[in-house]
């Protein structure tokens, strides 16, 4: 009965990350049509990819057995992070822009070979998984902690305008379904930084109940999100950028759209 518990989770949790993996097509449809990533920022996506990779292969059976689900989200999630990348090069807006994403995206690959050649040639059993496993689970407070910023100029300005509601639930859905297929499979580094998601996603939502009614300054949200855009690669890594599918077809591509910008502003 736990078995088949864990594996309903484990797929919801499955479908739930997929909506967020894809949560920022209407920006990058935005790059195509306009033939230049403009202001926005490539860093997430690259993070992305990193968190990923490792999470990827943290999941195949030679290195944690029993989580192939951890693998199938994760690679799924890897193939359009590697999508987005890609836009990202061909549609730079500057050389400087494209060297940057190009260093970026090296990066990525030397990290994950690095973690993946070690595991597999100097380490077994226990080792591999807890080498893996820690660096699966650090990238991944990492991007779950990456909205702190965003909830900060919530508290600010006391508009929830670069925090959408949607958003927020989704990423406090994903965290939890994970974080209990984590439990019932007694793994730690499935839970823990699930459990760290799943706990920022619900003050977002108590962020967002409590900011909701309240006008804010959205002047100053306005500088505040443009300051993100400029602030660089200390940012955002953001996985959690989705919608729910709630209501009518133009407010789910509110919340989508509504989600993507915001990740744009994370940066």
């Amino acid at each position: 009965m736990e078995d088949v518990v864990k594996f309903i989770f484990g797929v919801s949790g499955n479908v739930i990350a997929l909506f967020l993996f894809l949560s920022p097509v209407p920006t990058f449809w935005r790059i195509i049509r306009r033939r230049s990533t403009e202001d926005f920022s490539g860093v997430p996506y690259n993070m992305t990819l990193l968190n990923c990779l490792l999470s990827a292969w943290y999941g195949l059976p030679f290195v944690s057995p029993n989580n192939i689900l951890v693998s199938t989200i994760n690679g799924a999630g890897a193939a359009i992070e590697v999508v987005y990348v890609v836009v990202f090069l061909v549609f730079a807006s500057s050389r400087r822009t494209r060297l940057r994403m190009l260093g970026l995206a090296s990066a990525v690959a030397a990290v994950f070979a690095a973690v993946a050649l070690v595991s597999l040639l100097a380490l077994r059993g226990e080792g591999r998984k807890l080498l893996c496993g820690i660096a699966a689970t650090v990238c991944s407070i990492c991007m779950y902690g990456s909205p702190l910023s965003i909830m900060r100029l919530v508290v600010k300005t006391k508009s929830v305008e670069y925090m959408p509601f949607l958003l927020s639930l989704a990423v406090f859905l994903c965290g939890t379904s994970w974080f209990v297929y984590g439990l019932l499979g007694r793994d730690p580094f499935v839970a823990i930084p699930n459990g760290c998601g799943s706990f920022l996603g619900a003050v977002q939502l108590i962020l967002y109940a409590i900011y909701r009614n309240s006008g804010g300054n959205k002047a100053g949200a306005g500088r505040g999100g443009k300051q993100h855009a400029a602030g660089g690669a200390d940012d955002d890594v953001e996985m959690a950028c989705g919608s729910d599918a709630k209501g009518s077809n133009s407010k789910v591509a509110d919340g989508v759209d509504g989600a993507a910008r915001k990740e744009d502003r994370l940066v």
